[in-house]
């Protein structure tokens, strides 16, 4: 199955969208720090109190500033310093928080974190992020944000410092981090926490892929991870691998569907090998994580753009799953499900056998007595990233590779997915590449310009048609099978290496009829081409004739036109 690899996530900040180059005033900032270093100097409560609404100055004229002047280096290397001087004081929540604000955005230029990234300066950021093994619980409201603008900082110094995530092996850093998400694996009202702490859990399984290996066997981080999506979901389970969907419930809130977003993530780290090398008694644990993704594809976020990122993920995880766990995916209709469809077909009069079949088909989440919403929530996000026409090997690839390899393992999923991709053929006329159909849009990948997205879409098309050339042919046309064929050595015809079942296609009356005039290149029917001799008088087509004759005399009067039976041809 096709591996997905994630890009270097943008740093944090309070603002998606980055600023232009904005310069920070040398003397307005060393004198603002200079005042700040004097207040913690002379240590009156008076000028602790004043000493927040200085650095929340400094926080609010910088916050979107993510590109800075060389000239003031110096100076942003100084505040920093004074910042880390300050959180090791005791100073009151509300300084804690608008010095870790500002540690943020200078944290965002690798070149100062040099000489303030240390052992002991990660301490502190650990101690301000409760992840430090003595702190046993979360109880006190108040350090929330602390809590959470100090893991923010350690994301962005991680990311931009290679000394900072050296340390993090040092400190043992992901051991931590799974620490504080038992912790509040259960509590609603810390997602912050959760978080931010499941990002810079990405970040260093991103990072070290010792890590991953560390998170996989010796923190568990498979099932943690798993359990942290339950939560974040709400999952009621029903069975060993089915949830109840609340089809009239309430989306996603923001922040549940950003734990969960960053938990895929993270889980996609953990399991990047997976799909190649597992182990049997893993197969409950994935299976329990593919049901949890099941659930996942079934639900919304709070906007369409976030519901898209959500499954985005979800089929990026499920890359990484075993595909012989990938069956949870369907399951058999409920009770209440079976009685529903039973109802709809008894409203209809007995007569009636050709609505009742409609019923049937159109009802595109049920078929053989499976439910199958997942694997249709699938089809759809194809089609989406197909509409999109742009980045295709990084957003549709991954969802294609998915369907081929359940198409490939598993019958009722490649069935279903023939049902709906390829149905029966009525109408030939048209090209296979024209039209708005998935199969329409399917066939005109297969000569992308992208090798890979040509070959996947390829692929797909081939497996539905159970890897029987005759059969891709009737679909997509000699033309635009061309290159699968070539590369497997089929040009020739015959069918892959695969087995699968061998129940034949059912051609329409329509098909059948076309059938033999049907351009095999170009895979549509074609208007006979007029015979121009029927146009023609006697005396031309006599004229025709001689003609004709005159140039085979010709011929054969040529020295070098000879009979192949000379020369042992």
């Amino acid at each position: 199955m096709m591996a997905v690899s994630y890009l270097p996530v943008p740093l944090y900040s309070s603002q998606s969208v980055a600023s232009p180059v904005v310069s920070l005033d040398p003397q307005c900032l060393w004198s603002k720090w200079y005042q700040l270093s004097h207040f913690i100097d002379e240590e009156t409560e008076v000028q602790r109190t004043e000493m927040t609404p200085k650095v929340m100055d400094i926080y609010s004229v910088h916050r979107a500033t993510f590109k800075f002047e060389p000239t003031d280096e110096d100076i942003r290397k100084k505040l920093c310093e004074g910042i880390f001087k300050v959180l090791v004081k005791d100073v009151p929540t509300t300084c804690q928080v608008s010095c870790l604000e500002v540690l943020r955005i200078l944290s965002r230029d690798k070149k100062i974190l040099v000489p303030v990234t240390t052992k002991e300066n990660m301490q502190i950021l650990l101690r301000l992020a409760k992840l430090n093994e003595s702190d046993d619980s979360l109880e006190k409201v108040s350090e929330f944000p602390v809590i959470v603008e100090s893991l923010k900082c350690l994301c962005n110094i991680v990311f931009n410092s290679q000394m900072a995530q050296q340390l993090s092996l040092e400190l043992n850093l992901a051991a931590k981090l799974c620490n504080l998400l038992k912790k509040c694996k259960d509590r609603k009202c810390i997602s912050d926490i959760k978080c931010f702490d499941l990002r810079l859990l990405f970040l260093l399984s991103l990072l070290h892929t010792d890590i991953r290996s560390q998170l996989r066997y010796e923190l568990q981080g498979l099932p943690l991870l798993t359990q942290i999506l339950e939560s974040a979901f709400s999952i009621k389970w029903t069975d060993e691998y089915e949830s109840a969907i609340d089809r009239n419930g309430p989306p996603l809130s923001p922040q549940e569907t950003d734990c969960a977003i960053e938990a895929l993530k993270a889980l996609f780290n953990v399991t990047v090998d997976s799909w190649k090398v597992h182990k049997e008694s893993d197969s409950h644990q994935f299976r329990v994580m593919a049901a949890v993704l099941r659930h996942c594809l079934l639900i919304v976020g709070p906007t369409e753009d976030k519901t898209e990122e959500l499954h985005s993920n979800a089929v990026n995880l499920l890359s990484n799953v075993p595909v012989s766990c990938l069956d949870v995916l369907i399951c058999p209709l409920t009770h209440e499900e079976t009685a529903q469809e039973a109802t709809t077909l008894d409203e209809l009069p007995s007569n009636k056998t050709a609505e009742k079949e409609t019923v049937l088909k159109s009802s595109t989440v049920v078929y053989n007595g499976m439910n199958m919403e997942a694997i249709h929530v699938l089809l759809s996000f194809m089609e989406k990233r197909i509409d999109k026409g742009s980045s295709y090997r990084e957003g549709l690839t991954p969802v294609l590779s998915l369907l081929t390899e359940c198409s490939r393992a598993h019958r009722n999923i490649r069935k279903f997915l023939k049902d709906q991709v390829l149905p029966p053929l009525r109408d030939v006329t048209n090209r296979p590449e024209v039209g708005s159909t998935v199969r329409n849009k399917l066939v005109r990948l297969m000569t992308h310009v992208d090798l890979g997205v040509k070959q996947i879409a390829a692929e797909f098309l081939f497996v539905l048609c159970k890897e029987r050339v005759d059969s891709l042919l009737k679909y997509t046309g000699y033309g635009n099978a061309a290159g699968l064929l070539a590369a497997r050595g089929l040009l020739a015809g015959g069918r892959g290496d695969n087995w699968y079942s061998e129940d034949e296609d059912t051609d329409t009356e329509e098909y059948k009829n076309a059938k033999p005039n049907i351009n095999l290149i170009t895979g549509h029917l074609e208007e006979p081409m007029p015979n121009p001799i029927d146009e023609m008088t006697e005396e031309q087509k006599e004229y025709e004739a001689m003609k004709l004759v005159n140039m085979l005399d010709k011929l054969s009067r040529r020295a070098d036109v000879k009979d192949p039976h000379q020369d042992g041809g």
